[in-house]
């Protein structure tokens, strides 16, 4: 368990808590909204408020800066914990009464297990990336599964683990290195048997901790089944993240394996001499003079005239004297330097292109490590390519060939993990030849067969595959599926050719028969070697929707569930992994892999930021979930494997962004902040304060559940929910909001808009449900005889609510719903996960516009009540209050909602004044629109004499406060709109001090002295 010193643990079920009273006292029955806990809570949000008022009087909202992580403070919440002996894959024990107040590590105990174990998850797996919040695509698919298996259909999920590939030397996160070679390979194998270490378990971790829908049922498993391609020659660049550094002119840089520092943004101009001219020379410039030993030739452009009379001559090596020919390429710039460059294919990309065009031969001479070839020579064989480089400047300056070094600004690749210079080899590969692939994949979009959600990639999608070229599948690594091809050793290739013969194979057995046909000998006198490389990871992902079913048997699983109907992953990988799924899911099994394909949003920091290791932004949704101390975020940062500069910038950003740690948000917030974004909109910009504050979304929905188990009782037996009908407006009111959210919901799932069902929940649990009828329906419930209506009411809010919710909140929907009491019929679903999914048509008789339209006014007229309130300080007083409308008509929508108006207004009685009545004397009084007046009585409640001067010292500051912002010069956009807004504010506010002050002075004759509340 992580040290969090920070909150104090309470733990819940086999040991009595330590200075606690027994579990009657903590039981939702007794004071559920009364114990100091509850008290304090309430004090800290008054608190807050205060703050905030005086921020604002202060004007510092007006100002954009927005302010940092750390200003979020928070509190440290007590952890309470499950401690019931419960055997895993147990059910959970829901006979104890609730925790006061909502704990994510109790709520989250012992409930996934018995998922799992119930099988309430299959045939759903899942499976997140591993290397942190940086897609939006699990939570997504977690919830957007729930939404059909709720609705009692089958639903499959089919989504791979992060692949985390390795090379020679590379280390790992289990602290294993090896050495390279074959022997390495095999030490690797041997140490990351299974996985990575350490990797496997965090991703079932996540998995289990945030999709809450995955029993493993399904494994993928590596297939050796692969298109046969044909080696080709191709340029290889190293395959990792590669970083262009811009380089303004000479700069130095420091770089791994180089005794010294090597200088860059130079240009080296170097003759060669013409043969047969001995005054004749061509300059070429270079960044680059350590690949000059592998020139081949040199270009000029055909229309060059400076170099026409040269066609077809040859020229000097200026180190090895050898003659290369001058060829004439289109692709030449004759305006850049001198018009003429050298020609190196096995080190250049571009040279590699002109060099096939005119038939030479590569040259190479850096070897994989980093250091000369023997084909330079033994004055440079073995030593690093940047010591070579001064050795080389040398040469040509004792041979007189070097022209000058310049300065010369230039792009330079960095290889983001070592921080080496890339460096272009030319390496035999495998292809995958594409052309046919790519247009069947163009074609299934065009035609619709193909649904691309959002629509706008569409073009994206035909462009790349009206471009496509064949495919390199060959990766230098050791972590992958292993390349099935095999070398024949001593067996030349095809005749003419010059190429080695090769045969693939699913096992070197099948592979030597296919030997033993291509060359007539028997297998057994064959030698064959393995291609080392492994497949590229894409190659291997593309796979999936079929080999994680058996493919290539014709298993049920495939039968049943192939194709798939949609594919949900990040809009980065649209072309990456998408277009490979389909161009080898339809040569493959002759069928598109899924018919549409979802593409979300990518997350990013609170600034918009991509998440990296090196800017110590990376949020590890564990330490969201379970909290981290500051100390902890930094200990990981250590072990990682950022170099002294980066681990210094991110452990600065860390210690800014999360001065107090992260605070315990628990899984359900992490989801259902998640999804609360737009997954089709642009980049998901998180913060850790938006999830914790949906962990107070959960304690908010926690409370309410507790206020209504105290509701309902211990003999309550609910109604149908067919059979419910409403007994008041309040009881049609709330029921008519469950039925408009249950409708939104439906939307949201529907159109793939999550955000649409997050918001409608929030806002029904925390607007409709929480703030408005729990407070309406209390006094009824707490005194005297308790109405039916209103806990049957409560008892289908909280049942359709929950859910409703399931999806987003798994945990805590399951724990409060499995506390319910259960109906007089038939036994209910086993699970909440299981239970059917609330639709819109079964709740539609609920759904009453026009009532929710005319509780919109009664809600204004509580609003106004509750702002004269705040102005005359009336914390206790319950004053009487009167409507009075000129619109005969209007009165009738107060007149129903009279007693709820008062309770929620925070008064007394409240009556209709008839229309055209006088207003009564030394009420204070507020319009709610041009035909609604509100009135309140004052008189013998306010003492006019104390109040009018705090009234005014009000008035004086909010008055500074409009008099500079008016003497600002007016500025532009957002800035001024926020300051136009402001000054409406205060303005606003005045003219209410100055009514205020007008009726207190009324009141001063005729209320000398205010009676007691």
């Amino acid at each position: 368990m992580p040290h969090l010193p920070r909150a104090s643990f309470r733990p819940w079920g086999l040991r009595p808590s330590r200075g606690l009273p027994g579990s009657h006292a903590l039981s939702t029955q007794s004071e559920p909204y009364g114990t100091p806990t509850s008290r304090r809570n309430r004090e800290a949000k008054q608190k807050r408020l205060r703050e905030k008022q005086a921020a604002l009087e202060a004007g510092l909202a007006g100002k954009s800066k927005a302010p940092a992580e750390s200003s979020k403070a928070w509190t440290p919440k007590e952890i309470v914990l499950y401690e019931l002996p419960t055997e895993p894959g147990e059910k959970k024990d829901v006979s104890r009464p609730l925790p006061a107040a909502y704990s994510p590590r109790y709520v989250e105990a012992a409930w996934y297990p018995w998922w799992v174990r119930e099988g309430f998850f299959k045939p759903e797996y899942q499976a997140p990336d591993a290397r942190g919040l940086r897609a939006v695509g699990p939570w997504l698919r977690s919830c957007r599964d729930c939404y059909p298996s709720c609705g009692g259909e089958a639903a499959v999920e089919g989504a791979g683990a992060e692949e985390t590939r390795a090379g020679p030397g590379r280390l790992p996160p289990g602290g294993v290195e090896v050495e390279g070679g074959e022997r390495g390979r095999d030490l690797w194998a041997a140490a990351s048997s299974g996985g990575l270490p350490g990797l496997g378990p965090r991703v079932l971790h996540y998995g289990r901790r945030l999709l809450s829908g995955c029993d493993g049922s399904f494994r993928a498993t590596p297939q050796g089944r692969v298109v046969v391609p044909q080696p080709a020659a191709c340029q290889l660049v190293v395959r990792f993240e590669v970083e262009s550094r811009s380089l303004p002119g000479p700069t130095e840089l420091r770089l791994p394996g180089c005794p010294t520092p090597v200088s860059f943004g130079l240009l080296v101009s170097v003759a060669f001499p013409v043969d047969g001219e001995p005054d004749a020379e061509v300059v070429v410039g270079t960044t680059r003079p350590e690949t000059l030993p592998g020139d081949v030739a040199v270009a000029v452009h055909p229309d060059d005239a400076r170099y026409t009379h040269l066609h077809g001559r040859h020229l000097r090596h200026p180190l090895t004297g050898q003659l290369l020919p001058l060829v004439t390429d289109s692709a030449v710039q004759p305006h850049v330097g001198t018009g003429a460059v050298k020609v190196t294919p096995a080190h250049s990309p571009a040279d590699a292109e002109l060099g096939a065009r005119h038939g030479l031969r590569p040259l190479s001479v850096i070897a994989e490590d980093g250091t000369m070839a023997p084909a330079c020579g033994d004055w440079l064989q073995g030593l690093h390519r940047f010591v070579a480089r001064e050795k080389i400047l040398s040469a040509l300056r004792e041979r007189g060939l070097l022209r000058g070094l310049q300065s010369h600004p230039m792009v330079l690749p960095i290889c983001s993990r070592s921080g080496d210079v890339v460096e272009y080899l030319l390496k035999s590969q495998w292809f995958v030849r594409c052309r046919e692939m790519a247009a069947r994949a163009a074609q299934a979009v065009e035609s619709g067969a193909l649904e691309l959600s959002p629509s706008f990639h569409q073009k994206t999608w035909q462009l790349w595959f009206s471009r496509t070229e064949d495919w390199c599948v060959s990766r230098q690594l050791w972590w992958g599926h292993r390349i099935p091809a095999y070398l024949l050793v001593g067996e030349p290739g095809k005749v003419g050719h010059g190429e080695d013969c090769w045969v693939v194979g699913r096992t070197e057995a099948e592979a030597r028969e296919a030997a033993a046909a291509l060359t007539g000998r028997p297998g057994a006198e064959l030698t064959l070697e393995r291609d080392p490389d492994v497949l590229d990871t894409w190659f291997s992902s593309a796979l999936f929707p079929f080999s994680s079913l058996g493919w290539p048997q014709q298993t049920p699983d495939l039968t049943r569930f192939y194709p798939l109907s949609l594919l949900e992953t990040g809009s980065d990988l649209l072309l990456f992994w998408v277009g490979r799924m389909v161009m080898l899911g339809t040569q493959l099994t002759g069928q598109l892999p899924f018919s549409k394909v979802l593409l979300h949003s990518m997350v990013r920091d609170r600034q918009g930021r991509k998440m990296s290791k090196s800017l110590g932004n990376v949020l590890d949704p564990r330490d969201i979930i379970r909290g981290a101390e500051l100390q902890v975020l930094q200990e990981k940062l250590r072990d990682g494997n950022l170099d002294p500069t980066e681990l210094a910038i991110a452990a600065a950003a860390q210690r800014k962004d999360f001065p107090h740690g992260i605070p315990e948000c628990g899984t359900d917030a992490l989801r259902f902040a998640l999804c609360s974004h737009g997954a089709l909109a642009g980049d998901l910009h998180l913060s850790v304060s938006e999830v914790l504050s949906s962990r107070h979304f959960c304690n908010k929905v926690w409370n309410a559940l507790r206020f209504i188990f105290s509701a309902l009782g211990e003999n309550f037996t609910p109604q149908p929910a067919e059979e419910l009908c409403p007994t008041s407006p309040m009881d049609a009111w709330i029921l008519s909001r469950l039925a408009r959210t249950a409708r939104e919901c439906e939307r949201g799932f529907l159109t793939r808009e999550l955000p649409l069902a997050t918001h409608a929940l929030h806002h029904f649990w925390l607007h409709s449900l929480c703030d408005v009828y729990l407070e309406a329906v209390k006094p009824g419930l707490s005194h005297g005889p308790r109405p039916p209506g209103p806990p049957q009411v409560l008892f289908c809010c909280a049942d359709v609510g929950l859910r409703l919710m399931a999806p987003f909140m798994p945990f805590l929907a399951e724990e409060l719903w499995q506390r319910l009491p259960p109906g007089p019929g038939g036994p209910r679903a086993p699970s909440i996960s299981v239970a059917p999914y609330p639709s819109a048509q079964s709740l539609e008789r609920w759904h009453r516009p026009e009532l929710e339209r005319r509780f919109s006014r009664v809600q204004e007229a509580v609003q106004a009540l509750r702002a004269l309130r705040a102005t005359y300080q009336l914390t206790k007083a319950r004053p009487r209050v009167l409507l009075q409308s000129s619109e005969p008509g209007e009165q009738g929508v107060f007149e129903a909602f009279l007693e709820p108006l008062g309770t929620l207004g925070r008064c007394g009685a409240v009556g209709l004044l008839p229309a055209g009545a006088a207003a009564p004397s030394g009420w204070a009084q507020a319009p709610l629109s041009d035909s609604v007046q509100v009135y309140m009585e004052l008189q013998g409640l306010v003492d006019p004499q104390a109040h009018l001067p705090l009234l005014a010292a009000r008035r004086h500051k909010l008055q500074k406060q409009l008099d500079g912002l008016m003497a600002r010069t007016p500025s532009e956009g957002e800035a001024e709109a926020r300051r136009q807004q402001r000054l409406s504010s205060l303005h606003l506010e005045l003219s209410k001090l100055d009514q205020a002050a007008s009726h207190l002075r009324q009141l001063m004759a005729a209320s000398p002295s205010p009676r007691e509340p």
